[in-house]
């Protein structure tokens, strides 16, 4: 049966959750997808940002359109980078054969298929550069691979995407608080957990500073909204001063990284390489944010510390894109620690001896 016949086909886990927002995402990766150009995409992001999620939609929605549909890999229990190839050619259907390199088995089976791979959380498994994915699509013509990653692959013809958190509150009020897409996520999340839950004018403010404090991360509001069995938004809100004691007790059937915010921003610490381990240790010392120069000077005026600086951020045009998401590019030319990130290490680490705040309208910083 020629390929282009052949019913489409699908691996994507079925949802147990209806999608909320993301509406200018969805639509941004499905331009990019569309482009011929474009054969490797990855969505990069801090952990709990919801890259999975938008990418298992943005998957459904396209499926259709590829006469072999969506093959999906989870890739959070692998830990040998040399098992992913073995995991594509289970869930696609390959033979495996003593005689045959997997990559040529996988070429000699996917060449004609036209098809979209799913390659979901691959940032632990880049200690060595995946050229087998060079070679697979330089090979396969109508293959599209679609990743999700902490970090870039960092490999030719990449397409990077930044998946940001949620849309939150504005202070001013200009937008009718119940349409943000942050406080809709935690609203529903609060749901499931009382039933009788819902955004009222007694808890409305409440709601809308929560969603703020937690800069819009969808599994920071989740955590949150989970405690509505317990107490009223008013406390919650309270409570986030110490948001590592809240936000635990996640779902037992997530990775244990996403049970709790502590746990993911410790997955994306040791990701890091030993250097930028010990850069991550010196800029904790400022609150709010830094700039290059300010970050130099901490680092004893080395010029590694705005090369490693460079690592951790990587700016691409307007859009800050992550190369790491434990910082993120700022306004004022600054550059931010997250706020989660910043307290995890204070708190799981040696506590700086002193503290400094970046003043970019002021031409440095102060201790």
């Amino acid at each position: 049966m020629p390929a282009d016949d052949r019913p489409p086909s699908t691996t994507l886990p079925a949802p147990l959750t209806s999608f909320i927002g993301r509406d200018s995402e969805i639509g941004d990766v499905l331009s990019l997808l569309d482009d011929d150009g474009t054969r490797l995409l990855t969505m990069m992001g801090a952990g709990g940002v919801g890259k999975t999620r938008l990418c298992l939609e943005v998957a459904r929605r396209v499926e259709h359109d590829f006469a072999d549909g969506a093959a999906f890999i989870p890739l959070a229990a692998i830990r040998d980078p040399e098992l992913i190839l073995h995991a594509i050619a289970k869930t696609a259907g390959v033979q495996e054969r003593d005689d045959q390199p997997l990559v040529d088995s996988l070429v000699a089976a996917l060449r004609d298929r036209h098809l979209l791979l799913v390659l979901d959380n691959f940032e632990h498994l880049l200690a060595t550069s995946p050229l087998w994915l060079s070679e697979l699509l330089g090979r396969c013509p109508r293959l599209k691979v679609l990743v999700t990653s902490r970090i870039a692959l960092r490999i030719g013809g990449e397409q990077r995407y930044l998946v940001s958190p949620m849309p939150i509150p504005d202070p001013d009020g200009a937008i009718d608080v119940s349409e943000v897409t942050a406080v809709r996520l935690f609203v529903q999340r609060a749901h499931f957990i009382r039933s009788d839950f819902a955004l009222s004018d007694a808890n409305r403010e409440a709601v809308s500073d929560i969603c703020r404090r937690l800069e819009g991360l969808p599994l920071a509001i989740e955590l949150a909204a989970a405690r509505v069995n317990m107490f009223p938004p008013e406390q919650i809100l309270l409570l986030l001063t110490d948001r590592f004691r809240l936000l635990a007790g996640g779902e037992q059937d997530a990775p244990v990284r996403m049970r709790s915010m502590r746990d993911g921003v410790a997955w994306s610490y040791d990701l890091l390489p030993a250097e930028e381990q010990q850069l991550f240790q010196q800029l904790s010392v400022f609150i709010g944010g830094f700039a290059l120069d300010a970050a130099a000077a901490v680092g004893e005026g080395s010029l590694d510390a705005v090369a490693g600086v460079t690592s951790l951020v990587a700016a691409n045009g307007r859009r800050a894109r992550w190369r790491h998401p434990l910082c993120h590019a700022g306004n004022d030319s600054g550059v931010r620690v997250g706020a989660a990130r910043r307290q995890w290490w204070r708190e799981s680490r040696e506590k700086p001896s002193r503290e400094l705040v970046y003043r970019p309208r002021k031409s440095g910083f102060r201790g």
